[in-house]
């Protein structure tokens, strides 16, 4: 799997990151959305380099111009419900792809810390030979990340799978790494060190979901 960490680079991309784990600033969900949606379009830009591109010829009031556009068929799947604002960021770029939703949630059968992924709901175009995008803006152990793949391709085989987190663990990217097929490309705004005892990235940020769009029971 190819890893692109974009925070080892210097861009206003760390503003974005600085203020959704600002324990103050996030308190603001309409700015903590915003700023995910940027994080997604930044990434998505990123995410563009790597795609097959093709020339056309653009007619302008005063000539014609050769310029390279990307080809590829790319459908986009977020998983409900935090991955909702990532996913309007990479749309705002590829706003002629397909979309999908998907629902992952861990199920708790004790105080452990143990938990199993439950998979449950699934709307999407075929994916068959397509570019498919997952969208999930933390990536803590990756268990969601894999339930959600072996869901996903009951319904066909995507020719190139691209991966866009804002912040994952580094467990959480070895187990997708080792789970997800090799020629799997992510692309993430930061990776953490550790989890804690519960599978939540540290220091990460908290509950993205509760975050963006108030507690759930």
């Amino acid at each position: 799997m190819n890893i692109y960490n974009k925070s080892i680079e210097n861009s206003i991309l760390n503003k974005f990151l600085s203020e959704i784990r600002d324990i103050s600033i996030q308190k603001d969900a309409m700015r903590f959305r915003r700023n995910i949606e940027r994080i997604g379009e930044i990434l998505g830009y990123e995410l563009s380099k790597n795609l097959e591109f093709t020339k056309i010829t653009t007619t302008t009031p005063l000539g014609e111009k050769e310029i390279n556009v990307p080809t590829n068929d790319i459908v986009l799947c977020s998983i409900l419900r935090a991955g909702l604002p990532l996913h309007q960021g990479v749309l705002n770029y590829f706003d002629n792809a397909e979309n999908a939703f998907i629902s992952a949630y861990r199920k708790h059968q004790s105080n452990d810390g143990e938990f199993d992924i439950v998979v449950e709901y699934f709307a999407s175009p075929s994916i068959e030979g397509k570019t498919l995008i997952l969208i999930d803006p933390m990536l803590a152990t990756g268990k969601s990340l894999v339930a959600v793949l072996k869901g996903i391709l009951k319904y066909g085989t995507p020719k190139k799978i691209h991966i866009l987190s804002v912040i994952g663990s580094s467990e959480g990217v070895a187990y997708v790494e080792k789970n997800f097929p090799e020629n799997t490309d992510l692309w993430i705004a930061v990776i953490d060190q550790k989890l804690n005892n519960k599978g939540y990235i540290i220091p990460g940020l908290g509950d993205a979901g509760d975050l963006a769009y108030g507690k759930k029971k």
